[in-house]
């Protein structure tokens, strides 16, 4: 099936849209280690960290509904040079010793300015397949083959961060991410399949409707959130226990374990029978999101937290992929972008309120409390696939697009 989606996609598109969505995972860690070190203080380096990931949450879903109004090429190309220009004029402050008060702001924008490509993708992917004319089974695989995409860059970017403050310092890794930025965002923009995202002429009644969302559609970013939390709430005990066992420097590892799985679970998503619909897939990933995530809440070896995060990032992925495959099911078409940018902005703004309220009750109550967030998060998503049924849009028409979107019911 991935034989198919390559030849749908070509080869170029995934290599640059994988190349540009790099650094997005690599700017979060990479800012917080260069205003540690070059302010001396992890209080000034967390509101710069945290002034990025606001930046981004706020702003992603704007770029995406701009990418839907205005097409994908002017607004990934702009973004893209943005960010490039933010991140390098953050590094620069950085090592120019500016104060907190110009820094917190150069980090908002430079999460503000996120060209979104990993949504991005997700949506022009799709896109393609249903003119394609596609069944579900393989936009399923497309969709499964994106999450792999993500799933492996948020495992490479923290790691060639780590691999270059080591080897030489932060700012190298930044500068790095910037240049990634100018050069892959820009070619992603001009693909020609920027196309095949253009903006949608609307008529009357189709520009009505695109206000329009299934309520369900809420519920699915609702679910993100608290993804997004999982992680937060997972990296603030990992951490509190590798000190406590007092290998802090495996932390950083036990992370990337759990990537690794999480990966490899999405990239076998693909083999999932056509039978299986998205609802029931939704309920086994939080049945298993729940079940799997409760020996992290007992464990206390690092040994057993290995074994552990090994087998919960199993149950990550699929619940990731299959949210974005209900939405793609169920949100409008021309809103479709703005509703791939929320979810990822889901789970970047869940994962920094989690990791911020667990880091502090992991420093009080120690490691097994921010499990217990972790914990509480897959509940609430089990929650949200039980209580709430996605609508099925219209079918596709003869350009392969949804033309409309069927009363939600939640």
């Amino acid at each position: 099936m991935y034989r198919d989606t390559l030849r749908l996609l070509g080869p170029v598109l995934p290599a640059v849209s994988f190349l540009g969505r790099l650094p997005t995972a690599m700017c979060q860690l990479g800012s917080l280690l260069l205003v540690a070190e070059t302010s001396a203080s992890l209080a000034t380096a967390g509101l710069v960290g945290g002034a990025l990931a606001a930046g981004q949450t706020g702003a992603g879903p704007l770029i995406g509904r701009l990418a839907d109004r205005r097409g994908q090429r002017p607004v990934v190309l702009a973004a893209a040079l943005a960010n490039a220009a933010a991140v390098t004029a953050l590094v620069l402050a950085a090592l120019g010793r500016a104060p907190t008060g110009l820094l917190i702001p150069l980090g908002a924008l430079a999460g503000a300015t996120v060209p979104q490509i990993g949504p991005l993708a997700r949506t022009r992917s799709v896109t393609l397949a249903r003119r394609a004319g596609a069944d579900d089974r393989t936009v399923a695989t497309v969709l499964s083959f994106e999450g792999t995409l993500d799933e492996v860059s948020f495992v490479l970017g923290p790691a060639l961060v780590g691999l270059a403050a080591t080897v030489a310092h932060p700012a190298a890794a930044l500068l790095t991410a910037a240049a990634l930025l100018a050069g892959c965002g820009t070619a992603f923009a001009l693909h020609p399949s920027a196309r095949s995202a253009a903006a949608p002429k609307l008529t009357r009644s189709s520009a009505a409707e695109r206000t329009r969302l299934p309520v369900s559609t809420y519920a699915l970013r609702g679910a993100m959130v608290l993804q997004g939390a999982m992680f937060g709430a997972s990296q603030a005990g990992i951490t509190a226990l590798t000190e406590r066992l007092g290998v802090p420097d495996q932390a950083g590892l036990v992370y990337a374990a759990m990537g690794v799985t999480s990966a490899a679970a999405g990239f076998a998503m693909a083999a999932v029978p056509a039978g299986i619909g998205l609802p029931a897939r939704w309920r086994a990933a939080t049945a298993a999101l729940v079940v799997l995530a409760v020996p992290l809440v007992l464990v206390d070896t690092l040994g057993g937290l290995y074994a552990a995060v090994v087998v919960l990032g199993v149950a990550y992925a699929p619940h990731l992929i299959t949210v974005f495959g209900l939405t793609e099911r169920t949100a409008p078409p021309a809103r479709l972008a703005e509703c791939m940018a929320f979810l990822t902005s889901g789970v970047v703004g869940g994962q920094a309120v989690a990791l911020a309220v667990s880091g502090r009750l992991a420093e009080t109550h120690g490691a097994p409390a921010a499990f217990g967030v972790a914990a509480g998060a897959a509940v609430g998503c089990a929650v949200l696939s039980w209580t709430v049924r996605a609508s099925r849009t219209k079918e596709p028409g003869p350009d392969g697009l949804r033309p409309g979107v069927a009363a939600p019911s939640a």
